[in-house]
């Protein structure tokens, strides 16, 4: 499924429109997006947790020269699901 899919499929269980339903998923990534940004964890309970995970710095090797290189540290978005959407998965 993609964003439009998602939209679409909100548009049509809401009752509202594919515009107004496209403004409201937008603002919500948006504002998980900032706070993710500022280093905040987000969670939607029944959902999941979205946090900034640390990486650390690690040694690495150049696969086309095979020379050693150090990859810095670096941040990234992670996603736990929440007990609800496990449950939904697993069927």
């Amino acid at each position: 499924m993609q964003k439009t899919d998602l939209i679409k499929a909100a548009a049509d269980k809401s009752g509202l429109t594919q515009k107004d339903t496209a403004a409201a998923v937008n603002a919500a990534l948006e504002i998980i997006a900032e706070a993710l940004g500022r280093g905040e964890k987000v969670t939607l309970t029944g959902f999941g947790t979205f946090e900034v995970r640390h990486r650390q710095e690690r040694a690495g090797v150049n696969p086309q020269t095979r020379e050693k290189i150090t990859i810095p540290a670096t941040k990234a978005a992670g996603f736990k699901p929440g007990a609800d959407l496990a449950k939904a998965v697993k069927g």
